[in-house]
């Protein structure tokens, strides 16, 4: 789609393009197979020589459409549709990381990615070296070593809220010659343009607000197209030696800007199929409509929550990158000046001297915010990490990932706000 269009325009608009009589919406193309004349067409396919669809597993139309849509949302060259964000994760460092490789990781990421990449990747040969995000630059170049292929990182981290200080992370890693990889799930490609800022690499939880409604689960790899593999075929051999699995092969030679998605495709999606389903990705897409107005609405609740529970007798603190203050505040500005995102992180001061029980106590009083493993959708809801998605973590990993044992993640939702704080007001009145 034109570039001169606005976000707010791609997201209705971009994507699927109807022709004279085809349907105006996006449809779901619910097949797992795609019919061909002749034999000689579908080998073709197989080999790469033609470009089409024979088979879900590898690629659908309404999957092409959205990520198609998510793409010119970003600002990249080529996207492709996962099963779920933590797929999307893998397969953006798997694609060119292998047993062997190394890869750096910013220590404030959603526990889930935390464990697949410093647990399940280790099992597979892939070391993995976590740096506090907030380091200096001498802290981070020292972190590099020989075997380095990417650095990983969350533009804003799930749920510490730490803001990705973006220009020191991407001359890092392109002074050493490895991509950055960038989960910008919560602000979305609306509040924050990370390719703008040096990331090469973006990957995002559909899941979240990009779906908006809790109705399905996904992820999205969007590749730039600016990080130049052929200036480093030692460290990147996926890409730019021959496969072998397709009659020798190299993606970089034969896909120029798309060598990275085309590989992460029609390799690693062929053996391991984290496909998104066509039924999820048409729910995106629909999602996709009305991400701006929503980004809008919850960015715009989530500092009036944020302030009030900042003046709140019962509140120790409270986590917001947009709020005057904040440590983070000057470097959301910097990078995404239209707002971050609707989740704060608080914790309530112990009445009991059990600062768990309490926090506990506070959510179990909660009437119309829900308790929910979930994020970033419509409807407000709260989770405590240390208890339920960081459980897994010690403690002082948790302190590492900048997750403190009293940490509650409020999702703030679109309701109304006032409705929102009268409810958190008469839980914390009971704590």
């Amino acid at each position: 789609m034109n570039q001169e269009y606005s976000i707010e325009t791609k997201c209705v608009q971009s994507g699927w393009k109807p022709e004279n009589g085809e349907p105006r919406v996006l449809p779901i193309y619910q097949s797992t197979t795609f019919k061909y004349t002749t034999s000689e067409e579908m080998g073709k396919l197989f080999d790469l020589e033609a470009s089409g669809y024979f088979y879900t597993r590898l690629q659908n139309p309404t999957n092409d459409y959205v990520a198609e849509k998510i793409r010119d949302m970003e600002g990249g060259v080529a996207a492709m549709l996962t099963s779920s964000g933590q797929a999307a994760n893998f397969f953006a460092v798997f694609n060119i990381c292998e047993a062997g490789g190394h890869m750096i990781l910013s220590s404030a990421v959603y526990g889930g990615t935390f464990n697949l990449f410093t647990v399940t990747m280790k099992k597979m040969g892939i070391e993995c070296t976590v740096i506090d995000p907030d380091c200096t630059e001498e802290e981070l170049n020292a972190a590099f070593k020989e075997n380095t292929k990417c650095v990983f990182a969350e533009s804003i981290a799930n749920p510490a809220l730490v803001v990705l200080d973006f220009d020191k992370f991407a001359k890092a890693a392109h002074s050493h010659g490895v991509p950055l990889i960038v989960d910008n799930t919560f602000p979305t490609p609306v509040n924050c343009r990370p390719f703008e800022h040096g990331a090469d690499i973006v990957t995002h939880s559909t899941t979240k607000y990009m779906d908006g409604h809790a109705l399905s689960v996904g992820g999205v790899i969007v590749d730039s197209g600016n990080f130049d593999w052929t200036k480093y075929p030692e460290k990147f051999p996926g890409l730019c030696t021959p496969d072998d699995s397709y009659h020798g092969v190299t993606y970089t030679e034969r896909f120029g800007k798309g060598a990275y998605i085309t590989k992460a495709t029609v390799q690693l999606m062929r053996d391991l199929g984290c496909i998104q389903s066509p039924q999820n990705a048409f729910y995106v897409n629909n999602g996709l409509e009305s991400l701006p107005l929503r980004m809008e609405k919850h960015c715009e609740n989530a500092l009036k929550v944020a302030k009030y529970l900042q003046n709140h007798e019962k509140v120790a603190w409270v986590n917001y990158p947009g709020l005057e203050g904040n440590k983070y505040y000057d470097l959301a500005k910097k990078y995404m000046p239209k707002g971050t995102c609707g989740v704060i992180s608080f914790g309530i001061k112990s009445t009991t001297g059990d600062t768990i029980k309490d926090t506990v106590r506070f959510m179990d009083q909660l009437k119309m915010i829900a308790i929910v493993t979930h994020v970033a959708d419509a409807r407000s809801c709260v989770l405590h990490p240390a208890s339920h998605t960081h459980r897994q973590m010690t403690y002082e990993q948790l302190l590492e990932a900048g997750v403190q044992p009293d940490l509650i993640r409020f999702s703030v939702g679109i309701e109304n706000v006032d409705d929102i704080i009268a409810d958190v007001e008469q839980a914390l009145a009971l704590v």
